[in-house]
């Protein structure tokens, strides 16, 4: 007799949605629009991650007392970015956005940068968005622009975040929307290079 626990991992594995191959990025009647799937919420000590394998989102860290998520952060489907992860996206919403929730947002630049140890150095972008049903952020238009403590705020965040892991974030500049969207369409090229002819199931 199979168990409970095996009957509900059949029962799980047809039913579920992945996020990362199934959820189109982009709005098909406005493409200046990605969907960003969030995996922690602002303000979150807890790190989430999407666990593609369940669908499901997984405990990934714990961020030490005082530190936090200045903003909701998680990913863009249907990208793959040199790291070999959806590319990332932090998210300025007038509200902490609940793990799992899909949010159309528009694009305002992208913070460049690459990660690692030394000598092992990759490409690790983070995309800039703003909430298109947000009230508070719908002036900001573009990350080149916003206030500098803000901008700075959120490069040290990411700096002490790989701190963390002993590892270096290395920021190589900040750039507007168009940069955004530069980065946004080549890591869509890469997803669908890697993907092609697979069905949409991942490798």
């Amino acid at each position: 007799m199979k168990s409970t626990n095996e009957s509900n991992q059949k029962v799980l594995g047809a039913q579920r949605m992945d996020l990362v191959t199934m959820i189109e990025p982009q709005d098909k009647d406005h493409p200046e629009i990605v969907q960003a799937v969030i995996e922690t919420p602002q303000g979150s000590r807890n790190k989430y991650k999407y666990d593609e394998e369940t669908g499901l989102f997984k405990l990934h860290k714990v961020l030490p007392t005082g530190s936090a998520f200045p903003y909701s952060f998680g990913f863009v489907p249907k990208t793959l970015a040199p790291d070999g992860d959806p590319v990332d996206v932090l998210v300025f919403a007038d509200e902490p956005v609940p793990v799992g929730c899909i949010v159309p947002s528009r694009l305002i630049g992208v913070l460049e940068a690459e990660q690692g140890k030394p000598g092992h150095m990759e490409r690790n972008d983070r995309l800039i968005a703003v909430a298109a049903e947000s009230r508070d952020h719908e002036d900001l238009v573009s990350f080149r622009k916003i206030a500098k403590s803000l901008r700075e705020e959120i490069e040290h965040f990411f700096v002490s975040y790989h701190d963390l892991d002993d590892e270096e974030f290395r920021i190589l500049d900040c750039r507007g929307p168009s940069g955004g969207q530069h980065v946004l369409e080549q890591t869509r090229k890469e997803f669908g290079k890697k993907h092609r002819g697979r069905n949409g199931k991942r490798s």
